[in-house]
Formats: C-alpha cells, structure tokens, sequence
C-alpha cells in the first residue's frame, strides 16, 4: 500500500491520525535535548522511569486550514480581551487584585481545542499553561522513517524557532515595565516545585535562561521574601518571576511576598492575576458566546463570527435556570469558573443529583459538549485509538507554538499508555506517494 492510497487529498487529515505511524520521536536526540548541559543530566532516563507518559510517541496532524482558524480565534478573542466594556464585565466578577494594572500582557496564555469536522473549537484558555519548554525540545526530537514523507510535513511554526521565542516573550515583558538595565535574574515559582509533575520543565526553563546569561532559581514562595523595596531569595534581589502557581488572585498567606513585589512593581510577576481575570476565568467563555454584547461595544462581523463558530455556547449557571440546565445536561460539561486541569469538572449525562446540587451552590459555567477527535498509536504493536486536543501557546494575541496531548478518560493527563505531549504537524493537502513506507 502507498502513502497516496492511504491519504486521499479530502481527508489526508484524518487518515495520518487514522494510520500513519512513520514519524516518531528519536530517542537520542530527544535525549540530547533534554540534557543540553549538566545541569539536566540524567533527566531523559529519570523520565523514563517517573514519567512514562509525558511524551507521545507519535505526532499529530492538524490541516493548514484548521490551524489558521485557530490563530483567527486567538486574534478575535485578544481583540475582544482589549475592550473596555469586556473588561469592565469580566473584573465585576474578578477579585479585586485583577483590577491593578502591570503593565504587561502575561506569558504563554494556553487556548486548547477539540478538533471537529467542523473546525476547531475552544475548550478553554489557561494563563499558566504547562509543557511549552517540554515541546519545544521534543519538537527537535522528530523523525521519519522515508524523505518523502519528511519533506512535505512541516510544524506549524519552526522548532528551531521555538527556544528563542519562549525567552524573547519574557523579556518582552522586563521591557514593558523595565526599559532601563537588563533581566538579570528570574525565579520559576510553584508550590514544592520538585513534587510537581512538570518540575523537569522547570529545569528546562532554568536552562534557557541560563544559556542567554539570565541567572535562574526554581524555588517554592516560602523561599522568596519583600524587603526594602525588592524580592529577594537568600541569594540576591528577584526582577521577574515566571508564576507557575494555581492561587491565581495569589490570596493565600504564603504567596505575599510575590503578591507585594507585583503590586508594588518591584518585580514583574507574570501570569499575574489580571491576566488570568481578563482570560481565563470560565464565565468570560459566556461573554465570548453572547453576539449581542459583542454586536452593542462594537465588535466587527467578522470576529463575531469567528467566536460563534469556534467557541462553544456556554452559560453561567444559576439558581434561575437550573431546572432547564439539568434538562439540558447531558449536552453540557460544567466547569468551575476558576477550575484548571479538569478538575471538579462534569460530564452532564454522569451526573448525580447530588452533585448537581453542589454544582448549583457554586460557581460554574456550563458548556456544550465538544467531543475530541482522535489519534491512533501503536502500543506494544496494536493500534489504540487515543483523545486528542491541540493547545496553542501564544503570547501579546500571537501563537507562538502547537502542541497536542493524547489521552483516555474523560479530561487530558498523563497516564495513557502512548499518550503524552505530542508535536503537531500540518500535512499538505495532497499526501506524497511513497511506495513501500510503511504504514
């Protein structure tokens, strides 16, 4: 059979996710990259042993057309996020630390997707978005087993592109506030960094900083103090942290000294509070769904459109409309409306009364269902038929990277035998003929 009879030009798409297994990650290289300097030595064989599932085997295919699309959902929604009515809307809800304003945009915002055979359609956006740095080496990690196939497959945007990107948007954000002397150090802040799943891409992080003469800490906030004016670790003064924490209003007593050196301005946090407030806060999906408002604070057509077609309806559950959402649930997914990572969040056709209940005295959204596509694998030698959603990583409205997760259950994780992080690649429309490859 030849890659032609396999990848009619209508569906190239669908039969690469469907059956072509001939790009796959190169161990050695993967490895390479993920041991760039001594810093990380031994991180791949670590990996291997805690973190079976971090990466997929296999890439994705993703049409040309769909991750336009795509970067058109992220332009409109930036463009909508700049309003001051959409603003003043989304901070009524937001805590009152959303209202102070940094002065910059916020790093590696998260918009992930379902691809449909109606287009892609928004899931959800995050503001601390995890995996960018993880991608960005195993996109340098990719092989394929003929020329043929290699030369006609291109990722989205460049992988040797992607490390210069990751760097250039923090110091686009030093700038925004710090025009004056250079970042000079950066603390990768989370809560025990060293027990969280995607610590290795913390070390990442710190490497790439490293390399571009940026000195870097990954440290928990309890090792962080304000004092005289400045953040402070035992070693020396703060200018930037990378905020990885999910306290996103930073509320809790052991975040005060990153929340005095962001309002205070002596250090840039970013994500910060307000960019999670104007983005990522599930209720702003309603917002997003609601063409009359858009319409009255002047959004053009064409950006309406592009939201009605790819974001979801959502709504925001009340008390009021409960008996027609319960109607209505096996349609819908609920969210928390701060939730992250698929937790507390609900399938409507599994839900109980009594967690309806819970639903109904919280605050949630409810959005219509949006089922994931798919992507076969191989896992010991047997095709597996895997979830897929696409996450774009963008930046100041501009996507700087794809990636994809594969997955089994009913949210995205790390515990699925060839699923993982996985690079995304955009086939021609027409597929090459390469007798022989197998397939």
């Amino acid at each position: 059979m030849t890659h032609r009879d396999l990848f009619p030009a209508r569906d190239a798409v669908e039969a690469l996710n469907a059956g072509c297994f001939c790009i796959s990650v190169d161990p050695s290289v993967l490895r390479s990259q993920l041991e760039a300097d001594d810093s990380t030595r031994g991180l791949f064989d670590s990996l291997a042993r805690t973190h079976a599932y971090l990466f997929a085997k296999s890439p994705i295919f993703v049409s040309r057309e769909n991750v336009a699309a795509m970067e058109a959902l992220v332009e409109a929604a930036e463009a909508v996020i700049a309003l001051p009515q959409y603003r003043k809307a989304v901070l009524s809800w937001a805590p009152s630390i959303a209202r102070f304003e940094p002065g910059t945009a916020g790093v590696l915002m998260g918009y992930d997707f379902h691809v449909t055979p109606q287009g892609p359609r928004l899931i959800e956006i995050n503001t601390n978005a995890g995996g960018a740095f993880l991608n960005a080496a195993l996109s340098r990690a990719q092989q394929a087993c003929c020329e043929p196939v290699l030369s006609v497959l291109r990722q989205p945007v460049a992988a040797d592109a992607l490390e210069e990107s990751l760097f250039g948007m923090f110091v686009a954000e030093w700038r925004r506030v710090r025009r004056a002397g250079a970042l000079l150090r950066v603390a990768i802040v989370d809560q025990r960094p060293e027990e969280q799943y995607l610590y290795p891409e913390f070390l990442l992080a710190a490497q790439v900083f490293r390399r571009r003469g940026v000195d870097a800490v990954i440290c928990d906030p309890s090792a962080l103090e304000f004092r005289d004016g400045e953040l402070r670790d035992a070693t020396g003064r703060i200018d930037l942290v990378y905020n990885r924490l999910t306290d996103f209003a930073l509320e809790s007593p052991a975040h005060t000294a990153v929340r005095s050196a962001y309002l205070s301005g002596a250090a840039v946090v970013t994500p910060h509070p307000r960019a999670h407030a104007l983005h990522a806060d599930k209720r702003n999906l309603a917002v997003f769904s609601d063409a009359d408002s858009l319409a009255a604070w002047g959004v053009d057509a064409a950006r309406i459109e592009v939201l009605r077609r790819t974001v979801p309806h959502t709504r925001i559950v009340d008390a009021a409309h409960g008996d027609a959402l319960w109607a209505a649930r096996k349609g819908l997914f609920f969210k928390p409306v701060g939730g992250y990572g698929g937790k507390a969040a609900y399938r409507g056709d599994k839900l109980t009364r009594r967690t309806w209940a819970e639903i109904l005295g919280g605050s949630y959204v409810a959005q219509e269902i949006v089922p994931p596509s798919e992507r076969s694998v191989q896992v010991d030698g047997a095709a597996v038929r895997l979830k897929l959603d696409v996450r774009c990583y963008a930046y100041d409205g501009r996507v700087l990277m794809l990636a994809a997760r594969l997955y089994q259950g009913q949210t995205t994780n790390f515990r699925t035998p060839g699923g993982g992080f996985a690079t995304v690649f955009c086939p021609p429309a027409q597929a090459p003929d390469a007798p022989g490859a197998p397939v």
